[in-house]
């Protein structure tokens, strides 16, 4: 039976999936695939590298590295110099390759890696979902994080990518057509929040997001095959100010959300009875 932990999208909020893979992985739960769109690309490659207990630190080191805080860590002047000068990003990738090179090494392909990886992106020429699982895998996993507006597209070949999280912010599907049967979905919370209708301009844009970022994830939940297990692990609930616009700079939030999630995922698991804890 393939055991399938699916990463979505959802930028410093992703820190969640550090503490839910934490709980599942001391429960001796261990994943046969990994697939991940946007940060869960990142977080699921370094699960795909070293599937223990011991990845967990790796993790650790990689969020709370200069280079995560150079991600988008640049003043106002300077990323408003920036989008001045290339019209059309605010940060340089160059922080996020270099965390990417050296946690999983720049040279590691995907066929070197000890667990099947899946890493969704968004090919602006084709206007469509791609899936990487062989090749170079920086360069997957960067083209997967390429949030619009904050990085600018990856280029691969003669293509063009963006984030994953656009065309597939909780990619269940990659996971049940790769042949999942037992899926463990790590999700950043947004799903968790009922959407009410919009009051002001920013409500306006940030329901209208959610809407074409959920409608994906309730198709797949609604059309999922007979026969495979489906497990939503929690977040532990959202903090304030996470629907602020500067919300994804918030890197002292990381610490905060590891431990509600882990919190929250423990006892999800052992509400159901799932897996040994070691």
């Amino acid at each position: 039976m393939t055991v399938a932990f699916v990463l979505g999208g959802g930028g410093v909020r992703g820190a969640v999936e550090i503490g839910m893979l934490r709980a599942l992985l001391e429960r001796g739960i261990r994943p046969d695939l990994v697939v991940g769109t946007s940060i869960g690309s990142i977080n699921g490659a370094l699960v795909a590298a070293d599937p223990t207990p011991a990845v967990i630190d790796r993790l650790l080191d990689a969020w709370t590295s200069p280079e995560a805080n150079a991600v988008y860590g640049d003043s106002l002047f300077a990323q408003f110099a920036r989008l001045v000068k290339t019209k059309t990003h605010l940060n340089s990738p160059a922080p996020l390759r270099h965390l990417l090179e050296r946690a999983l090494g720049a040279d590691t392909a995907f066929e070197d890696l000890p667990v099947r990886l899946r890493v969704v992106a968004a090919s602006i020429e084709r206007a469509a979902e791609h899936v990487f699982e062989s090749g170079p895998l920086v360069e997957a996993v960067l083209a997967s994080s390429s949030v619009p507006g904050l990085l600018p597209p990856t280029r691969i070949g003669d293509e063009h990518f963006i984030d994953g999280g656009i065309v597939n912010s909780i990619p269940i599907a990659q996971a049940v057509d790769a042949g999942a049967h037992t899926v463990y979905v790590l999700q950043v919370g947004r799903i968790e929040t009922p959407l009410e209708p919009p009051r002001t301009a920013v409500d306006t844009a940030r329901v209208a997001f959610e809407i074409a970022r959920r409608h994906r994830y309730a198709h797949d939940i609604a059309n999922l095959p007979e026969g495979v297990a489906l497990h939503v692990l929690p977040t532990g609930g959202a903090l304030d100010g996470d629907d602020s616009l500067m919300s994804y700079r918030r890197m002292t939030t990381v610490r905060r959300r590891i431990d509600a999630a882990y919190d929250a995922s423990r006892e999800f698991l052992d509400a159901r009875g799932i897996g040994d804890e070691s």
